[in-house]
């Protein structure tokens, strides 16, 4: 059970695995008010920023969980290198199937809602490792501005319009699922951007040192159509961010 090896090679040395910058996610974490000890299970943690930076900041205690055998490890170094290994953790494992062995303050997916085929079934997930008045956080991409056609679809990364929402639709789904919106941090292009070019130079920079290896031709190609199709449909049409939400 692993990611492939693209995601790795792809992510690179990011730290922060979606399009949030350091800056947005001290604010995300400075705006939930997080007193020392609040326990905390992030599913689809990625290489654990999100407990590590909270962790150092906050005095939260938690345990992270992914299927990357690779951000795992990325995450438990992170975690020694700012000195919090003792409060948070980081499982290898099917983030979709993990249960905390207790109730947790606070119940997070950032950007990985597939492990519930979608905003819902990832909001059930969440809940029940979930205290009662718990926090759940769920990062989500949302539609900016209308795609006017179906390659404006395909080119930010959906198969359909309904894939996803605008963010009126997205903010009234949440309280269709009988959930209350309390917080929310944004993503804007500039931070949109640093994720997104950050993938072309890492790409680049593999294939300089790996032109041999089986991958290289699916992710040469990869390099040469994404910024194009980024530039063109994605960074003016998707948003995407972190909402914090209170079930009633």
């Amino acid at each position: 059970m692993d990611l492939p090896r693209s995601f790795v090679i792809r992510e690179g040395d990011l730290r922060i695995l979606n399009p949030f910058d350091a800056g947005k996610l001290a604010t995300l974490g400075r705006v939930l008010k997080l007193p020392p000890g609040t326990s905390i299970v992030d599913l689809c943690s990625g290489k654990g920023e999100l407990l590590c930076t909270w962790a150092r900041d906050h005095g939260v205690v938690g345990t992270g969980v992914d299927i990357s055998t690779a951000f795992t490890a990325a995450a438990r170094e992170r975690a020694a290198e700012l000195g919090v290994a003792e409060q948070v953790r980081f499982v290898h494992g099917d983030a979709a199937a993990y249960v905390p062995e207790k109730p947790v303050d606070v119940a997070a997916c950032v950007g990985a809602t597939l492990i519930g085929e979608g905003v819902a079934g990832t909001l059930e997930i969440l809940a029940r490792g979930l205290r009662p008045g718990g926090i759940a956080l769920v990062g989500e991409p949302y539609w900016r501005i209308d795609p006017p056609d179906q390659a404006t679809v395909e080119g930010s990364q959906a198969a359909n319009r309904e894939d996803f929402q605008d963010l009126p639709g997205l903010v009234r789904l949440f309280g269709d699922q009988g959930w209350d919106l309390v917080e929310m941090v944004l993503a804007d292009q500039d931070s949109w951007d640093r994720y997104a070019a950050a993938h072309w130079l890492n790409l680049r920079r593999w294939l300089d040192a790996n032109p041999d290896d089986p991958l290289a031709g699916e992710l040469r190609q990869e390099l040469t159509e994404d910024p194009l199709r980024y530039v063109r449909y994605q960074r003016e049409h998707m948003g995407w961010g972190v909402f914090a939400l209170i079930r009633r």
